[in-house]
């Protein structure tokens, strides 16, 4: 047992590097398999309804540390090979984009049904009428929310430790059972990750007051 030092803060400041990381990589992930599955969820296609919906079931059914462990121990099982960081990015990914897709499946819902209709009588085919009238409006609704969950993708990472990926929560064990010291260290994670969720709470707050007022005064 030692004291705990300049070198272990340093230590954990340096491995919330790789929760930032995770989180990117995540939430980049996360919005492709988020588009496809508020796309399928809007299709006119039937099957692609169900599978998008039995999708967002499944993940968002289910706890994300099942899902890491599912994906860390089942991948090996299947014949791939899969280290902490590939396991967690993809556990995160897939949670992420059911979520997404849903907020994003409600955004693009919430576009008046005229301009679906307006489109329509002009003759544009489903691929235009979405890429041209609807995503748009759709995206200007989307913004706020979606800045928002990103603060879940970050809180989520701390899960990876279990998988024994060394983000912030497993730096802060590794100190902690260093130095024995749990009030100081695990003070510090939480300051650190306050440090990176709060000003991503702020600005999705600014945006969906902002986007009341655009939406009251249109």
């Amino acid at each position: 047992m030692r004291t705990f030092g300049l070198s272990d803060f340093w230590y954990i400041l340096y491995a919330a590097q790789w929760t930032v990381l995770l989180s990117i990589t995540a939430f980049a992930g996360g919005g492709l398999v988020g588009l496809i599955v508020a796309l399928a969820r809007t299709a006119p296609s039937r099957a692609a309804r169900a599978l998008a919906l039995g999708f967002i079931q499944i993940f968002r059914g289910t706890p994300l540390l099942l899902q890491l462990f599912l994906v860390f121990f089942g991948a090996p099982v299947i014949g791939f090979e899969v280290d902490p960081w590939t396991a967690a990015a993809v556990a995160l990914a897939l949670n992420a984009g059911a979520f997404l897709g849903e907020i994003w499946r409600g955004c693009i819902d919430s576009v008046p049904k005229g301009q679906w209709e307006a489109a329509a009588a002009l003759g544009l085919k489903y691929r235009y009428l979405l890429r041209d009238v609807i995503l748009p409006q759709a995206l200007k609704i989307a913004v706020p929310p979606t800045v928002g969950y990103l603060v879940q993708v970050i809180k989520g990472t701390s899960l990876a430790a279990i998988i024994g990926f060394t983000e912030l929560t497993r730096a802060g064990q590794i100190v902690n059972n260093a130095t024995f010291e749990p009030m100081m260290v695990f003070s510090i994670v939480a300051v650190l990750y306050f440090l990176l969720c709060w000003p991503l709470s702020l600005l999705a707050g600014r945006m969906e007051r902002r986007l009341a007022v655009s939406l009251a005064q249109n």
